[in-house]
């Protein structure tokens, strides 16, 4: 095995959700985040974030891209090096958009290679389904394109979901956060059977309705009653933006993974109105915001 002193890392952010795939389905977008990781000689850690919300990001041992750069170390039993880290972020914090998913990855993927690949595409997936508690954020940015994941007996089995190339996402970014925790406890512990009919048959309504790029299915397949319901509380001005994107042409909004960023699916030549009106419907309730498409990622995690 070869071994290098320096790698950079490029990770995708990720939209999770899609309204009825609670946990389980996501998809990686052209935004990004990228990690530079440099051995150092002595001992120690240097951590050097640029970027909006750069001072947010932790530089010191608690930072998730080095947590997940020494769990994997940890795991082929090796002692981590000493590294400088130089983080760009370009994927906006606790917005709803995977920055976390894009730390783990991206720690995980460097450590790897830095280490000279001991360890699969497989097993580094798993690791950071492990970190993250859940699949729909880390799998699509690890491996690009839309994935649904699932357990099996021996692990995970990934679906590669096809996306019709005339489904644009539009997402509307807010000024505000919500923290990935606090967008689960106000989730309920049980849910009734016809809830849980309800998302399942939406959910495989979703995954033909995404393929096809059927107007109807589309407009149905977006509706969710494990998590939506009870979020949509946590997001100022949702119902406006939900109202605004309807009237503009999407098929339909849905929270992007924990919110607060919504996300519209529309054709791809309404997005821009849609954008627009969704931008203007959060400005009228005094929160600034920003909207724009983004288009899917293929590649996922790449070595730059």
């Amino acid at each position: 095995m070869s071994v290098v002193s320096h790698i950079a890392v490029k990770v995708p952010a990720t939209t999770a959700n899609l309204g009825p795939g609670f946990d389980c389905i996501g998809v990686a977008l052209k935004l990004y985040n990228e990690f530079k990781f440099t051995t150092l000689d002595d001992q120690g850690l240097i951590i050097q974030v640029s970027g909006t919300e750069a001072e947010k990001v932790q530089t010191d041992e608690s930072n998730l891209l080095y947590q997940a750069f020494v769990k994997l170390y940890q795991y082929i039993e090796q002692t981590p090096p000493s590294v400088k880290i130089e983080i760009k972020l370009g994927v906006p914090l606790a917005r709803g958009l995977g920055s976390s998913a894009t730390a783990i990855v991206g720690g995980l993927v460097a450590a790897n290679e830095l280490a000279g690949s001991p360890v699969s595409e497989l097993q580094i997936m798993e690791l950071a389904i492990a970190l993250e508690g859940h699949p729909d954020n880390v799998v699509p940015a690890l491996l690009g394109g839309c994935r649904l994941a699932a357990t099996s007996r021996t692990g995970w089995e990934i679906c590669d979901i096809p996306w019709h190339r005339h489904i644009v996402p539009v997402l509307a970014i807010p000024d505000f956060e919500l923290s990935t925790s606090e967008a689960r406890r106000v989730l309920p512990t049980e849910v009734s059977r016809a809830d849980a009919i309800f998302n399942t048959a939406h959910l495989g309504l979703l995954l033909r309705g995404l393929a096809t790029n059927r107007e109807e299915w589309l407009k149905a397949a977006l509706q969710d009653k494990l998590h939506q319901p009870y979020r949509q509380t946590l997001i100022p001005g949702y119902d406006a933006v939900n109202a605004a994107a309807m009237a503009a042409g999407a098929y339909g909004m849905v929270i992007s993974g924990a919110g607060p960023t919504l996300l519209a699916l529309a054709e791809a030549d309404q997005a821009k109105l849609i954008a627009t009106e969704m931008a203007n419907a959060w400005q009228k309730q005094g929160i600034t915001s920003i909207v724009r498409s983004l288009p899917l990622d293929t590649q996922g995690a790449s070595i730059l």
